[in-house]
């Protein structure tokens, strides 16, 4: 008798377990669908089981991963695994032909904790074998509708199996984005929108939508770590703080500096992108760029929303429904998406594109 995945199994930053099974109960409920959540404080993963006897997959069609906050990878799962020391691999390979799985690739990943990167050599040392059975087999095979199978090993005996499908995955290993620090950039901050570029900003559309040329406005800029960003594709920014910027930013000659309070600032004209890591309430940061929006003055905003240390969901949701609805009665039409981004830390970023 084939096994049912009646579980999705979700990734995210340690210490964020209970906001990603928060938002995921919220929206699954939303969507038609109860289940009740499992996980670890500190752990890195969430799981996700079904009630009732329908398999995951619809849920996971439901709940697209671009869709959700807090999730660094959305997966299919089966039940996890207690394993023998002695004999890792048989369970798994008994697993996975109840499942009737076949799949093009295999990822071994761990949570993203010490615990977990210390099952590194355990992994490498499983990985060829494994593979090698698979493909014995015919469950690893080259045609597979891109199916990816992920063994999340929580510790040396315990393994969970889930498949990912393109299109509604992260493609990259533990869905965690890393990017080089440029060291001529003012401070670490400046990966926070290259990130959020990345994420919500197709590549090829980069030389369109991130054009030289661009006019920008930069609000908390300094020292200049975002502001840095916008100079390097070539665009002109206007950089509003009180704080002093970097010098060699100033001598790029694509930098206003003006020493006033972001909140109230406007600009002199509509621009191509606003972009704002202030750190103050979520609340107040959301109407400040709403009202941005609503009136038009940027074609596309990043913002990031600093957290609570407490009911982070429910405060992430709060503000991107008043987003939505203000724009909404003006008849503003927009995307709208908001993530936990690697980069990120008691934060979450959040890009507006209006559409015209």
């Amino acid at each position: 008798m084939s096994q049912v995945p009646m579980e999705l199994l979700f990734y995210c930053r340690p210490g964020f377990e209970r906001d990603l099974a928060e938002e995921v109960a919220d929206k699954a409920g939303e969507a038609g669908w109860s289940g009740e959540a499992f996980h670890a404080a500190g752990g890195g993963f969430v799981r996700f089981r079904l009630a009732g006897d329908e398999p995951a997959n619809g849920l996971h069609r439901a709940l697209p991963l671009r869709s959700l906050v807090f999730a660094r990878q959305s997966l299919v799962a089966l039940s996890p695994l207690s394993l023998s020391r002695e004999d890792r691999l048989s369970p798994i390979l008994e697993q996975l032909a109840e499942s009737g799985w076949s799949f093009e690739s295999v990822w071994q990943e761990t949570p993203d904790t010490n615990d977990g990167k210390a099952l590194a050599g355990l992994t490498k040392a499983l990985s060829r074998p494994l593979e090698s059975l698979l493909a014995k087999r015919g469950a690893l095979r080259r045609k597979a509708g891109g199916r990816r199978l992920h063994l999340l090993w929580s510790a040396g005996d315990r393994v969970q199996l889930g498949i990912s499908f393109p299109g509604n995955r992260s493609e990259l290993p533990g869905g965690i984005r890393r990017l080089r620090f440029p060291q001529s950039a003012p401070s670490r901050s400046t990966l926070k929108l290259e990130e959020a570029w990345h994420e919500f900003v197709p590549r090829p559309e980069w030389d369109e939508r991130l054009a030289e040329g661009m006019q920008a406005a930069d609000l908390g800029a300094a020292p200049g770590g975002w502001t840095w960003q916008l100079v390097h594709r070539g665009m002109h920014v206007y950089a509003i703080d009180n704080g002093p910027m970097n010098k060699a930013l100033m001598a790029t000659g694509q930098v206003e500096h003006l020493r006033e309070d972001g909140f109230v600032w406007e600009p002199p004209y509509r621009l191509d992108w606003l972009v704002c890591d202030i750190v103050d309430r979520p609340a107040r940061v959301e109407a400040m760029v709403e009202r941005w929006l609503v009136r038009r003055w940027c074609r596309e905003a990043v913002f990031n929303l600093k957290l609570p240390m407490k009911r982070r969901w429910p405060e992430v949701a709060a503000c991107l429904q008043r987003l939505e609805e203000a724009l909404a009665r003006v008849g503003v039409a927009a995307e709208i998406g908001c993530r936990h981004l690697n980069h990120d830390r008691e934060e979450v970023t959040v890009h507006v594109r209006l559409l015209e």
